[in-house]
């Protein structure tokens, strides 16, 4: 059982400064966030030959704040125009996967409703993402977003969603990792991975914050898990940046040897 471990452009930077770095640093996978202000557009075969030349494979990842469960039937349909269109390229670029977060727009006195939302636009996505080969993936976020039982419902009303791990995410809600991994680990496709303190998602190397990674690692291991897992390590400065996820990965590749 292995794993690819893998790093998100930073969308401020040039999409292709950035694969070029995460290829020279010698990862397994670039997760192509398309967002600004630096990733909206991109020319499509540039990247696919900056990722051949490095041997990177491509996960999808798409843009936190898009409205896509708003109850107005016109913005659904533009974000769900949008959605496809990351769909096309991440399908040119050979993804299996795209990420996609949860919707918390909506009017202030709906907000109570927002999982009922949730339910009702996700179909349409799936179905768009299954039409483009790919298997759309949600991600575990902040309440109402942050319990097992929440996503397994969204899951059994969308037929072909899977799940997006968020360690980090996990660490602040209401199920940690564990609970996770326990109710929905066949189900898990794509894993992010960074540390906090457990006030605030701070994205922190790995082994700086509270998360106990040796139990974290022990958990994936134990659902079988041996897909993709980000590197979701953010730093003001890029050029210290690799030098912490090189420490996170070091950490990680340890552990998945030393943990049975």
């Amino acid at each position: 059982m292995q794993i690819m471990i893998g790093v998100m452009n930073d969308p401020r930077r040039s999409i292709y400064d950035e694969i070029e770095a995460i290829g020279e640093a010698g990862y397994d996978f670039v997760d192509l966030t398309l967002e600004g202000p630096a990733a909206l557009e991109i020319d499509t075969r540039r990247v696919s030959d900056l990722c051949r030349r490095y041997g990177l494979a491509v996960v999808g990842h798409t843009d936190p704040c898009l409205p896509w469960a708003y109850p107005l039937k016109d913005l659904r349909g533009g974000c769900l125009a949008v959605l496809e269109r990351c769909a096309r390229i991440f399908h040119r670029l050979g993804a299996s996967v795209m990420n996609l977060h949860p919707c918390y727009s909506c009017p202030p006195a709906m907000k109570a409703d927002l999982p009922e939302l949730n339910r009702s636009a996700l179909p349409p996505l799936v179905r768009m993402a299954r039409d483009h080969g790919l298997t759309l993936v949600l991600e575990n976020f902040t309440a109402p977003f942050d319990r097992a039982a929440v996503i397994g419902r969204l899951m059994a009303a969308a037929p072909g969603l899977e799940v997006h791990l968020d360690v980090g995410h996990a660490n602040l809600g209401s199920d940690g990792f564990d609970v996770f991994l326990d109710r929905l680990g066949p189900h898990i496709r794509h894993v992010h991975l960074s540390d906090n303190r457990g006030n605030a998602d701070q994205h922190m190397p790995l082994g700086v914050g509270v998360i106990p990674w040796h139990n974290v690692v022990a958990a994936l291991k134990r659902a079988g898990y041996g897909g993709t897992v980000t590197l979701e390590v953010f730093c003001g400065d890029p050029r210290e940046r690799f030098r912490y996820l090189a420490v996170s990965r070091d950490l990680v590749r340890r552990l998945w040897e030393e943990v049975p």
